[in-house]
């Protein structure tokens, strides 16, 4: 396997993420801590925590946190549920398993960048990019006209990061058909859903509704939970999880028996969970709204369809790039320039930069963001 490349994304983190005072580009939504979570138990699943056997738990994961997942998808049950440390684990997975030397894979652009670079160290890549001018939609003609006869994956993100696009219905279908006449794996990155302002409506999952579809999730995002590091992937093909499961034994081999408690306990709250977190969203999104509207002569704004990331254009002379250092130097908030979702596979809209607003500090941070300005 040819070396990966540095993550340009996590290397500016790691330079910056706990440096600034606030962090108006996080990825995730609010997090809770584990009293504020355990208060949320049966006491039950309290007590099971508490009385936890820190033994080796099943690769697959824990039957009842499989169990639970499992209720978040239409047609999916425990069986078509393999977890992992984490949805970048699952990632890793699952291209490695699906991918053989000369495989050609095709995945939409910005994106996540293991979404390429992991499919790309084994075999070719083709990217399709979103295109702004379309509302960040993705044309399936140019993802038809892209497969080649060792096409084996198609990868999509859904709430997409960062530009929070949902996929229009008529063209998410019009994908799974396509996928589906070809033979294609359509592995789908789903880890924002079901996290957005209220009222928004999701696609549906892919592994409910194609036979070759593997739908990526994890307690990270939308349960604002990412230091569980519980992800998963479901499928209706329980021989290839089989496949990942027996390459989970080369990585993490189980996941932490206590982050299965707590993210068991999570998702059984879900519905208080996600409620508290679109609140904030709700209230981020029109402070948003109202920030963007006064600078337009810095800014463009695309209001996001769902998740809690935004990808706004910046304006100002200087460049992207030279603004959000100078904001995380001096004024100590922390946004993600369009560097960070540069890709190897075509050009991606430059001068833009991801801004989060799934956290509970949003109003502070977008103050402090608007001092900087003046």
């Amino acid at each position: 396997m040819t070396t990966l490349p540095d993550f340009n994304l996590e290397t500016w983190f790691s330079r910056w993420e706990f440096a600034a005072r606030y962090n108006l580009t996080a990825s995730d939504a609010q997090s809770l801590r584990i009293e504020e979570l355990l208060a949320m138990a049966s006491p039950g699943d309290r007590e099971a925590f508490e009385q936890l056997h820190l033994g080796y738990t099943p690769t697959y994961g824990a039957p009842a946190l499989r169990e639970a997942i499992a209720g978040t998808y239409e047609q999916r049950t425990a069986d078509d549920i393999l977890c992992f440390a984490g949805a970048e684990e699952g990632l890793y997975i699952a291209m490695r398993v699906l991918l053989e030397h000369g495989d050609h894979t095709i995945v939409v652009t910005p994106n996540y960048q293991s979404a390429e670079t992991l499919p790309l160290a084994i075999g070719e890549v083709t990217g399709v990019p979103l295109d702004p001018d379309d509302h960040w939609s993705l044309d399936i003609d140019r993802v038809a006209a892209a497969i080649r006869p060792n096409t084996r994956l198609v990868s999509i993100n859904f709430p997409h990061n960062p530009t929070g696009k949902i996929l229009e219905r008529d063209r998410f279908d019009a994908l799974v058909a396509l996928c589906r006449k070809h033979g294609l794996w359509l592995f789908s990155d789903e880890v924002y859903r079901p996290l957005g302002p209220t009222g928004t409506v999701f696609l549906p999952q892919a592994a409910d509704v194609y036979e070759r579809g593997l739908s990526l999730g994890v307690m990270s995002k939308a349960y604002g939970l990412p230091g569980l590091r519980i992800g998963w992937i479901a499928c209706a093909d329980r021989g290839l999880l089989q496949r990942m499961e027996r390459y989970k034994h080369y990585l993490s081999i189980c996941n932490a028996g206590p982050s299965e408690q707590l993210a068991l306990i999570a998702l059984k709250a879900r519905e208080r969970i996600l409620a508290r977190n679109t609140a904030i969203i709700d209230a981020n999104l029109a402070m948003l709204d109202a920030f963007f509207a006064r600078h337009t002569d810095r800014f463009t704004w695309y209001r996001p369809d769902g998740g809690c990331v935004a990808y706004p254009r910046y304006l100002g002379a200087e460049g992207v790039e030279a603004f959000s250092a100078g904001l995380a130097e001096r004024s100590g908030v922390l946004l993600l320039p369009a560097s960070n979702y540069v890709s190897s596979l075509g050009p991606t809209p430059p001068e833009r930069f991801r801004i989060g607003f799934g956290r509970a500090d949003g109003a502070e941070a977008v103050a402090a963001l608007e001092a900087h300005l003046v």
